[in-house]
């Protein structure tokens, strides 16, 4: 069974970091791309960062663009998200996901396997 499972999450201070982790079990990890959504409360989900099955290429929403960094480890099955410059904004529940697809999915519709969610609260 594909269960992705997302860890790293917490409370942090605005300006501060974190980096967050997805490991992908139950599936062939690099025919996959990832991508990292997030969902605050009384908000849609929304797309935060996807990358490619091998790494090559990356995309960010214009909100975090400069301040996350997503990138995988096809080895050990694991994509991360590393955010810094947090602000209080950046406050949800955020999920991985993965697209059998070579390409940089963004939509949340080319996804097929959802993680369960981990929270990051930023504080002011």
């Amino acid at each position: 069974q594909v269960q992705p499972v997302e860890s790293g999450g917490g409370l942090v201070q605005a300006g501060g970091s974190l980096r967050l982790s997805c490991a992908a079990s139950g599936l062939s990890f690099r025919n996959y791309a990832m991508g990292w959504f997030r969902q605050a409360p009384g908000k849609e989900r929304e797309f935060v960062a996807a990358i490619t099955w091998s790494g090559s290429s990356t995309y960010y929403a214009d909100s975090v663009k400069g301040r996350f960094s997503i990138s995988r480890d096809n080895a050990k099955s694991t994509v991360y998200l590393q955010m810094s410059g947090l602000k209080p904004e950046d406050t949800a529940v955020y999920s991985c996901a993965a697209a059998r697809t070579y390409s940089l999915p963004r939509g949340e519709s080319e996804y097929a396997y959802w993680g369960q969610g981990t929270q990051v609260t930023v504080s002011s």
